[in-house]
């Protein structure tokens, strides 16, 4: 919302085969609600070949952002979303930094090699000998907010100043 201040709809890009899909748009439609917003149209992306009619599908319901749920599909078409979101100039986040490296313009998520140390240390403590079972849930500790300023310019958007500030990490 503070990338797109005027943004009234948002389209989310989802997999509705996930198994996360149900949570994360419970999430989404509370955080919508928070900000006034409306979330739509909500494009399933299934495979590959789903991923151009969804940008369409967001085009043609006039959505000025959106957003990419995670699923391991994210993963593998990442470097062709970006593509898509600068064709049809529209402002995605991503869950990852890793997409905005392939072009996305912003991510807002965890910090996976910290989420990596985190196994690591209890991968650690199980081999010392603590069971599995006394070990504490975790949840992740390190967000990062990622943006990708070549993208912004791509799209013609401008990137307000409170944000280049708060970034983790700007890619120019």
């Amino acid at each position: 919302r503070e990338f797109v201040p005027t943004a009234s709809r948002i389209a989310v890009f989802v997999n509705p085969g996930s198994q996360n899909a149900p949570l994360q748009m419970r999430y989404a439609e509370s955080a919508a609600r928070k900000l006034g917003v409306e979330l739509g149209p909500i494009l399933e992306v299934r495979r590959a070949r789903d991923l151009e009619g969804a940008f369409d599908g967001a085009t043609s319901a006039r959505a000025v952002a959106a957003i990419r749920m995670i699923d391991p599909l994210v993963f593998i078409l990442r470097k062709e979303t970006a593509a898509l979101a600068i064709k049809h100039r529209l402002p995605v986040i991503y869950p990852s930094s890793e997409d905005v490296e392939a072009g996305g313009l912003v991510a807002y998520g965890t910090n996976l090699p910290e989420q990596y140390r985190q196994a690591a240390t209890f991968a650690d403590k199980i081999l010392r000998g603590i069971k599995p079972r006394d070990l504490p849930v975790e949840q992740p500790t390190k967000f990062d907010l990622v943006i990708n300023l070549k993208t912004a310019k791509a799209i013609s958007l401008g990137v307000p100043r409170q944000l280049l500030l708060r970034a983790d990490r700007l890619i120019e």
